[in-house]
């Protein structure tokens, strides 16, 4: 499969990227910039893993903000691909801001970073965290050694002097001015979205970077590699896709780091915003009771699901039965959705994903006419009656994203029946396994 890689953000905009050694208040300044919560903020180095990628609008410009990992090149195996992803980003940025920690002083990895950086073709501002008081602005000085002129004194924390630094920003970087955009919803001129979720070190990550075209996430063995949720628009034989890697999610007792409880928040979130779920299992490990909760949050968004087994190619016989299995007496109340048998690692079978998906999409957002939807619940009603004079009077398709129906009822109708005429609606008008929802109107309403 043959992808064009495109950022979530217009590629017209500039590209401020934030770098800066582990724990220096990165992610806070990207925050501040911000005005919310965005990414993940922890007092411990190492949260911040992969490129997080947002838009930031100050006095009417606009540009594209990047927080980064950080930089330590000479680390462990998973320090190492934090730093590449560091590198990645700032070879294509406008501005670079290196963030330092004016509390601790220049060190030895502040030293090592400016030396990359002045290898770079693009202007560096030093921003001088931690700086609370007018008293610690003489401590930025120490920063001059780095050679990149006059350090920026802010703190990203409590705010102060972050509104100069935007200004000097936009003084630098060529930004354009924001112009009013029309909101499209999702899916129908809008980009479909199709979040990657699963339990920690299944392969989520590793599916995200065959699908982008890219080692656009860090992948490793270790769970809880992925921190936030990645957002990464690619274009597709049949229009582009916003595809999203999210956090392992394990169940919520389980999640005792307060940066992994965020993870598990934006996780959730990805789901309910999106279009299309990817569940990826690890068919090594089976189905497990894990798989089975995040299948049931995943149907209670309201949003198509399809199953990825993963690793698929390392089952014999035996197991692959075993599998099939364990899918229809684990998973059945997710009806007939789609399963895909693939290895993200060595690409096998991901091709067929794309069909999948467009089919998927195409039935979140398909509408039924008023008079077809009313021929169908006649029908039904014909041919099999709710009883005690119940009965449909009047019948619409009021919603899509998922597919909603209303019902308008003389009386009320029993479970059963709503299961009967759901059913009727989704095998005349083909579905698939997209979820819908019934809405009920009783004629005194």
């Amino acid at each position: 499969m043959t992808t064009e890689l495109e950022n979530e953000i217009p590629s017209t905009l500039p590209t401020v990227v934030i770098v800066g050694r582990p724990n220096v208040g990165k992610s806070t300044l990207f925050n501040r910039f911000m005005g919310s919560q965005v990414a993940i903020v922890e007092d411990q180095p190492g949260i911040t893993r992969d490129r997080f990628e947002r838009e930031v609008e100050w006095t009417g410009k606009k540009f594209n903000l990047v927080d980064t990992g950080g930089w330590m090149p000479g680390g462990s195996e998973l320090d190492v691909k934090v730093s590449r992803q560091v590198e990645e980003a700032a070879k294509s940025a406008s501005l670079v801001l290196f963030v330092v920690d004016t509390a601790i002083g220049v060190t030895d990895d502040d030293e090592q970073i400016g030396l990359w950086l002045r290898r770079l073709a693009c202007p560096v501002i030093v921003v001088s965290n931690k700086i609370d008081s007018d008293k610690r602005e003489a401590d930025r000085w120490d920063f001059l050694k780095l050679g990149f002129g006059d350090p920026v004194p802010v703190s990203a924390l409590h705010g102060r002097k972050s509104g100069d630094l935007l200004d000097m920003i936009l003084e630098i970087v060529e930004a354009p001015d924001v112009v009013e955009e029309v909101v499209l919803p999702r899916g129908v001129s809008g980009i479909p979205r199709v979040s990657i979720v699963g339990r920690p070190n299944v392969g989520k990550s590793t599916l995200f970077n065959r699908l982008v075209g890219e080692d656009r996430s860090i992948t490793h063995d270790m769970a809880g590699t992925t921190r936030d949720a990645i957002d990464t628009e690619v274009d597709t034989p049949d229009g582009p896709i916003v595809f999203v890697d999210t956090a392992g999610m394990r169940r919520k007792s389980q999640v005792d780091e307060s940066a992994e409880y965020y993870s598990f928040v934006r996780a959730l979130r990805a789901v309910d915003e999106s279009d299309v779920a990817l569940l990826v299992i690890d068919a090594q490990e089976g189905i497990t009771n894990q798989d089975q909760r995040l299948a049931e949050r995943i149907d209670a968004a309201g949003c198509p699901v399809i199953v990825v087994l993963n690793k698929w190619e390392t089952l014999d016989a035996d197991g692959r039965e075993r599998i099939d299995t364990e899918m229809t007496r684990k998973l059945y109340f997710i009806g007939d959705a789609p399963v895909l048998k693939l290895s993200a690692l060595t690409g096998k079978g991901v091709h067929r994903l794309l069909p999948i998906l467009q089919e998927c999409i195409a039935d979140y957002h398909k509408r039924v006419p008023t008079k077809d939807v009313n021929r169908v619940i006649a029908e039904a009603q014909q041919k099999q009656p709710a009883g005690a004079g119940a009965r449909v009077l009047y019948a619409l398709q009021g919603a899509n994203d998922p597919p909603t129906f209303t019902l308008f009822v003389n009386r009320e109708l029993p479970q059963h029946y709503l299961r009967y005429l759901e059913r009727s609606i989704r095998e005349k008008f083909e579905f698939g396994s997209t979820p819908i929802k019934l809405r009920v109107r009783k004629r005194s309403d």
